[in-house]
C-alpha cells in the first residue's frame, strides 16, 4: 500500500467522524430549535448508527468482487450530500433522513480500511498502521466536537459535506484501482460464524460496544440535565474523550505489536469500569475532566485491540470480519443508544450501576478472546 493511499483512507475516516461523536453534544441545541425533548432529538445517534451498521455488512463482500475505488467514490459523494441534507433540514424529519443516508453510505470507509491494512501489511506492523488509521477518525471527531461548541450546530454537517465532496476529487485523480484483489461476489457470514473464535470476539464486539454507547452517547445529557452544565462546557468535556482517544488509538495500536491485543483490550476494559464508577460521584468539574480523558484512552485501548484482533484472523474471513467489525459495534451501538435512553431517562445512576457492572463481567471473562482462543500476537 503507498503512502497516498494510506492518507487517502485516513481522510475518509475523518470525513466520517467529523460529526460522529459531536452529534450527542449536539442534541441539547437541536431539541432547543426544534422545540422537542432532548429523547427525541437524541434519536438522531442511532437513526445513523443503526443502518450505518446493517449497511457494513454489504461493504466487505461488495469490494470482494467489485474495485473498491468506485465503490468508495460513489459512497464519499453520496455521504457528502447527505451530510447537505442534514445541515439544511427545515425539521428533524429531513434531519433524520440525512442522518440514515449518511449511515448507509458512510459505512463503507472501515471495512475497506481494516482489509486493506490487513491484506498490505505485516502483521507486526499491524497494530501501528490500525491505530494511526483510527487515530486520524479521533482527530476528525476532536475537532467537531471543539466546534459544536463554538459554530451554529447546522455547520456540524455542512463543513463535512464540502471536505468530502473535496476529498472525492483526490481520489478520483489519486486512489488506485484494487482490481488484484478481486474474486467472486458471496457472502461468508456462515462460513465465519462456523469458527468458534470468530463467534466469541464479534460476541465481547457486540456487548463492550452497546455498553460504552449507552453510556456516552448520553453524557451530553447527563451533563446538561443532571449536572447543570452549559453547551460550551458540555462540547469541551467530551472533547477530552476525543483528544485522549488520539493519544489512546496512537498507542494503544504500538502497545498491541508489542504486548499484545488481549492485554491492550483488558487494559481499557479496566480503564472503563473505573470511569463509569466514577461518575456516580458526580465530581467537581475538574476532576469531572480528568474522567473523562482518562474514559476516551480506556475506550480507544479497548478499540485498538480488538480491531488488530480482526485483522489477524485468517484471509479467507477478512472480508466478512472487517464488515462486521463495523456492523457490528454500530448495530449494538445504536441498540446501547436506546437502551441507555430508556434506563437513564428513569435514572442516571442505575444506568451507570448497570453498564458498569455489565464491564465488570466482560473482564471476568476475557480469557474468551486470549490469543490460545483467538490467535494473532
Amino acid at each position: 500500500m503507498s503512502t497516498v493511499t494510506f492518507i487517502i483512507l485516513c481522510l475518509e475516516g475523518a470525513v466520517l467522524s467529523f460529526n460522529v461523536a459531536a452529534c450527542a453534544a449536539l442534541v441539547p441545541s437541536i431539541a432547543a430549535e426544534f422545540a422537542l425533548s432532548q429523547f427525541v432529538a437524541g434519536k438522531i445517534i442511532w437513526l445513523y448508527m443503526l443502518p450505518y451498521g446493517l449497511a457494513a455488512l454489504l461493504y466487505g463482500p461488495l469490494v470482494r468482487a467489485f474495485d473498491a475505488r468506485k465503490v468508495e467514490l460513489t459512497c464519499v459523494f453520496l455521504f457528502s450530500l447527505a451530510n447537505l441534507l442534514a445541515g439544511l433540514a427545515v425539521n428533524i424529519k429531513m434531519l433524520f433522513v440525512g442522518r440514515f443516508l449518511m449511515g448507509i453510505f458512510g459505512a463503507s470507509v472501515i471495512p475497506l480500511g481494516l482489509i486493506l491494512i490487513a491484506r498490505h501489511i505485516a502483521q507486526d506492523k499491524r497494530g501501528a498502521y490500525v491505530g494511526i488509521f483510527f487515530g486520524a477518525t479521533f482527530v476528525a471527531s476532536l475537532l467537531g466536537l471543539f466546534l459544536s461548541g463554538l459554530i451554529p450546530w447546522r455547520l456540524i454537517f455542512i463543513i463535512p459535506a464540502v471536505a468530502g465532496l473535496c476529498l472525492w476529487v483526490l481520489m478520483y485523480f489519486k486512489l488506485p484501482a484494487f482490481q488484484e484483489d478481486l474474486s467472486r461476489f458471496r457472502f461468508g457470514y456462515w462460513q465465519a460464524f462456523k469458527d468458534r473464535k470468530v463467534i466469541r470476539i464479534f460476541i465481547y464486539i457486540f456487548l463492550v460496544s452497546l455498553i460504552y454507547h449507552a453510556v456516552q452517547q448520553w453524557l451530553g445529557v447527563y451533563f446538561s440535565t443532571q449536572l447543570f452544565l452549559n453547551q460550551f462546557t458540555i462540547s469541551m468535556l467530551i472533547t477530552l474523550t476525543s483528544l485522549s482517544g488520539i493519544f489512546g488509538e496512537f498507542i494503544g495500536g504500538g502497545l498491541a505489536d508489542k504486548v499484545g491485543r488481549q492485554r491492550v483490550t483488558c487494559l481499557g476494559i479496566l480503564g472503563m469500569i473505573i470511569c463509569i464508577f466514577l461518575l456516580l460521584l458526580k465530581l467537581p468539574l475538574a476532576m469531572l475532566g480528568l474522567v473523562m480523558v482518562f474514559w476516551g484512552l480506556s475506550w480507544t485501548f479497548n478499540h485498538v485491540g480488538l480491531a488488530t484482533m480482526l485483522t489477524d484472523l485468517p484471509a479467507e474471513l477478512l472480508n466478512e470480519a472487517a464488515s462486521l467489525n463495523s456492523g457490528v459495534r454500530f448495530i449494538s451501538g445504536g441498540l446501547g443508544v436506546s437502551l441507555g435512553g430508556l434506563i437513564m431517562q428513569r435514572s442516571f445512576t442505575l444506568g451507570f450501576l448497570v453498564f458498569g457492572s455489565g464491564l465488570l463481567v466482560l473482564l471476568l471473562f476475557s480469557g474468551l478472546i486470549s490469543k490460545k482462543n483467538i490467535g494473532g500476537v
